[in-house]
């Protein structure tokens, strides 16, 4: 394992030097501390995971065993956020999980799971907002605001017209509009993007807080049995197959603490502040994720989930609470706000990494004079995510993330055991508890679990996808990489 990259040929297994001078850092701005990266931690990863994907997950695959798929979940992002941490305080550089194999086990794998991580969070992105989209129509609709139905879903859905006629939709108009918003937002500073996170995560909570407190006399026993619904012949349909396909549905829920790790060149002390933020934010998002779920299925059947994006806003319906449903779909889509802003700030830095290390063009890696932010890769990904979420469903989207991410996960677990093995003196902040076998082990095995359990057709999406990517590095990063031209 330790010798990974030296099994690759010649020169794809070049590894960067874990001493990065700061210098790499220029022109972005070291303005996060570690509540603010807790902030962001918590603002990506409770989101469309749990307001819309909780529905999709137990109406197809776990009914209201839905809330284990999520301790699953939760089990397997515990043991890679012990991962994270160690290499974010060890190597507290920019590009996540993209930097630490870099380090670890070579440009070749740095470049599969940057590449990666560039599907993870635009296909995350595109996701939640589509879920923004659900929300926000019904919002409208309920200030009597009817927006054309058919300008509000992609092609792949259906939509009744006013006179009964169903048809194909054409664009998620309003799903661009919000990334085009936030992305506008991150191009003009890190700062201001760190405080308007704070606020709406604040509001957040708020919200998870009143339906949990207000939906707890709601509950029907009636709709926590069968508990786990046998299985219906089809492997992740109910039962067992069925807890673990949810778990693998939903695991991209917790995609916020990596994303935090992404903001390592924009953060104060990172040593210190990653693992802190990592953690943190882990412990809080698992705990309301729980509580979250158990709350909604208990008040609506899963059943009634099957084709929902909206799950919270239908389940609060039921109650008769008029201005709680008005409260939470606007806290909803605040909610969903900062994850985007997240994901898309994720996204962008990752980019910038590779475009550092000569592996992208330098056009991603240039900082605004005034802004100070990687502008240009802002632009590009608010174009593709533009792309995915107008023109494809919330149920396609979010199993193309989950992969994305279980990947990147087990990539980071086996580069703790190649590091302490390679590096066995160098200062680390936080070490996985355990030693160095086995937390990155059962990391590995978890998350390969859930990837298993994951249909085929997700599974070629990423196949697909890496082989566009090998053609890039082949044709482009390979040649133009900072360490081919002896460049550190």
């Amino acid at each position: 394992m330790a010798d990974m990259a030296a099994i690759v040929p010649s020169g794809l297994g070049r590894r960067k030097p874990l001493d990065q001078p700061d210098a790499e850092a220029e022109g972005l701005k070291r303005a996060l501390g570690p509540f603010n990266l807790i902030l962001l931690g918590i603002g990506c990863t409770i989101g469309a995971g749990l307001f819309s994907l909780t529905g999709i997950a137990a109406s197809e695959n776990a009914g209201p065993a839905v809330v284990l798929s999520y301790l699953i979940g939760a089990i397997g992002c515990g043991f890679a956020g012990l991962c994270y941490s160690e290499l974010a305080g060890m190597i507290p550089i920019a590009g996540s999980a993209y930097s630490y194999a870099y380090a670890a086990l070579g440009e070749l794998v740095a470049w599969i799971i940057g590449w990666d991580l560039v599907l993870e969070y635009a296909v995350a992105a595109a996701t939640v907002a589509v879920a923004w989209s659900s929300y926000a129509v019904k919002l409208l609709d309920g200030f009597g605001i009817h927006l054309p139905a058919r300008l509000c879903v992609s092609p792949f859905e259906t939509v009744k017209l006013a006179d009964g006629a169903t048809v194909a939709g054409l664009v998620n108009l309003p799903a661009v509009v919000v990334i085009v918003a936030v992305s506008l937002l991150l191009m003009r500073g890190i700062t201001e993007s760190a405080r308007v996170n704070a606020v709406i995560v604040l509001v957040k909570i708020a919200v998870i807080l009143a339906v949990v407190g207000f939906g707890i006399p709601f509950v029907k026993a009636a709709n926590y049995t069968p508990f786990i619904p046998p299985n219906d012949g089809t492997f992740g349909h109910y039962g067992l197959s069925g807890i673990m396909r949810g778990a693998g549905t939903v695991f991209f829920a917790f995609v916020g603490f990596d994303a935090v790790s992404t903001a390592a060149q924009e953060t104060r002390n990172p040593g210190r502040d990653l693992p802190i933020g990592i953690l943190g934010s882990l412990a809080v998002c698992t705990a309301a994720y729980a509580a979250f779920s158990f709350v909604l299925t208990g008040m609506l059947n899963y059943k009634q989930m099957l084709g929902d994006p909206a799950p919270v806003a239908t389940a609060i319906s039921q109650t008769p609470y008029g201005w709680l449903h008005l409260a939470v779909t606007i806290g909803i889509l605040c909610g969903f706000t900062s994850v985007l802003l997240v994901l898309l700030l994720g996204q962008s830095r990752v980019f910038f990494a590779m475009s550092r290390d000569g592996l992208l063009p330098r056009l991603f890696s240039a900082v605004h004079p005034r802004f100070q932010t990687p502008w240009r890769s802002n632009l590009f990904f608010m174009v593709l995510t533009s792309l995915l979420c107008a023109f494809l469903p919330i149920s396609e989207l979010g199993h193309m993330t989950s992969i994305g991410t279980l990947l990147a996960f087990i990539i980071v677990c086996i580069g703790v055991m190649v590091l302490r093995r390679r590096e066995p003196g160098r200062e680390r902040r936080f070490r996985v508890p355990g030693g160095p076998v086995l937390v990155p082990v059962l990391g590995i095995l978890s998350c390969s679990a859930m990837m298993a359990s994951l249909d085929g057709r997700t599974w070629i999406r990423l196949v697909v996808w890496l082989l566009i990517g090998m053609a890039v590095y082949f044709g482009y990063g390979r040649r133009h990489s900072r360490l081919a031209a002896g460049r550190s």
